[in-house]
């Protein structure tokens, strides 16, 4: 543990890890300053009157004073008042690196572009029925500083993003997983796919078990000789699948037992390999390999994440909206099997990716492109033949609704960020069911 006593620290971001950030201090007898750049920032009236606060910006006297600096991960390094900071010799830092000094407990770190969220999940729920004492946080549930305050655990089971991997150094995973990488989040890596594929790479430092996807080559590590590690992949892996009669099974090496995938409450074989990648994370803890099959079985999966919202009028609704980058539209599309039409939502702000490739595996299927939000012209305008542009979701799902026939799909996968038009992923998709129920009801 650090002792952070009279050291002058400032908090930068006021959402929920801010705030947390704020508690966290405040136990230990410091108290931060604290600021953000919106001028009415969500949770500004939870933070205690005493605490002085700057809005609308950084100030920058505060920062060049300051001992420390805590950065909220949606808060970019490349602000030049945080690089005169940095300059300066000042250590900037984020929530994970505060919670790493303080625990010595197991730590299991997952990132990856897509995925990441259902494979935590999935390890959690699968330590859980092995009767560990498991608490799951980070870029999922609670902010990890949140789980300092629990009843200390077995196990600690961590969502780590990319912006928190930025600002993280004291991580030693005893397991770490990097599920896969794709174009995401460019705008915030100007260097391009490399600069990105590096930050997650920082979740490997250090590990002591790393688990790894041997069908994504960007996403494959360079050991030290003090590492392990663990694989899986849709053909090669310890964990991977077999064919049998026109099924698809999951398979390990370190196993007999062969699991019929058409078990499962999920679908997609986006979520197969989300299923391997989760196996391979808690075979490394050695579970009961049978407790964990059966957490497949009665998994349901998470809301907003492929999730079949009703069957109307033989028309199937699907959200998906945590679909925020292309490749996460790409693998639901492939999960898909329909004989009348699809109905593709996309929009939101791309975040500088290009989707021209999205546009072009489009055109071979039966489907039909309705775009919406910040970079929904740009994206319609790609194939203006099968595109249709609306300012906003609602008006896309009203256009569908009156066109949709028997056998079709309605799909909410945008392959963007939510935040042009919605607070999060998570509003955009309750937004989607909302309309969805009361074009139903209707």
């Amino acid at each position: 543990m650090i002792e952070y006593k009279d050291k002058k620290i400032v908090i930068i971001g006021l959402g929920v890890t801010g705030i947390s950030c704020i508690t966290f201090f405040l136990e230990r007898g410091v108290l931060p300053r604290v600021m953000d750049t919106r001028l009415n920032p969500p949770n500004i009236r939870d933070i205690p009157k005493y605490i002085e606060c700057y809005l609308g910006g950084f100030n920058i006297n505060w920062l060049l004073q300051s001992d420390l600096i805590v950065v909220s991960p949606g808060v970019s390094l490349a602000h030049i008042e945080l690089q005169q900071a940095i300059n300066k010799g000042i250590e900037i830092i984020g929530d994970i690196e505060l919670f790493c000094r303080e625990l010595n407990s197991p730590i299991i770190a997952i990132t990856g572009s897509n995925g990441k969220s259902t494979v935590t999940t999935l390890v959690n729920e699968m330590a859980k029925a092995a009767g560990y004492q498991v608490a799951m946080g980070g870029n999922i549930g609670l902010p990890v500083l949140d789980l300092l305050g629990m009843q200390k655990q077995q196990l600690y089971i961590l969502e780590i993003s990319s912006f928190q991997l930025e600002l993280t150094n004291s991580l030693q995973a005893n397991v770490a997983a990097l599920l896969n990488i794709s174009e995401d989040h460019l705008n915030r890596y100007p260097l391009g796919i490399n600069q990105y594929r590096n930050t997650k790479m920082r979740i490997y430092k250090n590990a002591s078990y790393c688990v790894i996807n041997k069908d994504d080559k960007l996403a494959i590590p360079v050991f030290n000789n003090k590492q392990s590690y663990i694989s899986f992949g849709m053909h090669d892996g310890d964990y991977h699948f077999i064919n049998k009669n026109g099924k698809i099974y999951i398979k390990s090496i370190y196993y007999d037992q062969i699991f019929n995938t058409a078990e499962m409450k999920i679908m997609g074989i986006h979520n197969y390999i989300n299923a391997l990648s989760a196996l391979a994370i808690v075979g490394v803890l050695e579970l009961p390999y049978m407790s964990s099959l059966a957490t497949l079985v009665s998994f349901t999966g998470l809301k907003h994440r492929f999730q079949v919202i009703c069957q109307h009028n033989s028309v199937k609704w699907i959200n998906d909206s945590k679909a925020t980058n292309i490749k996460s539209t790409e693998a639901a599309l492939c999960s898909l099997y329909f004989r009348g039409t699809l109905w593709l939502l996309l929009g939101g702000d791309s975040k500088g990716a290009d989707f021209s490739s999205l546009i072009n595996y489009i055109l071979q299927k039966k489907i039909k492109i309705f775009c919406f939000g910040q970079d929904g012209a740009k994206i319609a305008a790609l194939q203006p033949k099968i595109s249709t542009y609306t300012e906003t979701m609602q008006q896309a799902v009203n256009k569908i609704a009156s066109l949709v026939r028997p056998n079709d799909i309605v799909l909410l996968s945008p392959a963007c960020s939510s935040l042009d038009q919605f607070n999060s992923f998570e509003h955009r998709g309750d937004v989607f069911i909302k309309l969805v129920k009361d074009i139903i009801k209707n």
